[in-house]
């Protein structure tokens, strides 16, 4: 059970992480130092001190090549906030790529757990 809770700590950090990107593409539509632009870009900063303040807590309690590995999740979540926030069409081969990404993270997480 503690194992499975350290598991959805650190996919709600990486959830977090993936916002992320969504700011900064937001900031990056902005005109260069506008109030938009600084406001997007901080969040960007904010949204990467916490990532890596909890990052090392993960690191705690589960092995960097497991914890790496799901970080692979950010590529799903990037699909999503794109269709979701951006309007960006989501094709079959996304979804097959995503996929291919989901086993491979199962696949990892089995094996620590050999």
């Amino acid at each position: 059970m503690q194992k499975l809770k350290v598991f959805v700590q650190l996919h709600i950090l990486l959830f977090i992480y993936s916002l992320g990107a969504v700011c900064s593409k937001i900031a990056g539509t902005q005109s260069f130092l506008s109030v938009k632009f600084i406001i997007f870009y901080g969040l960007v900063l904010i949204d990467l001190f916490a990532y890596a303040l909890f990052w090392q807590q993960i690191l705690k309690k589960l092995p960097l090549v497991t914890a790496y590995a799901n970080k692979a999740i950010t590529v799903v979540w990037g699909l999503l906030w794109g269709m979701l926030v951006f309007k960006e069409k989501i094709t079959v081969f996304n979804v097959v790529g995503a996929l291919v990404i989901i086993f491979g993270i199962y696949m990892v997480v089995a094996a620590d757990e050999h």
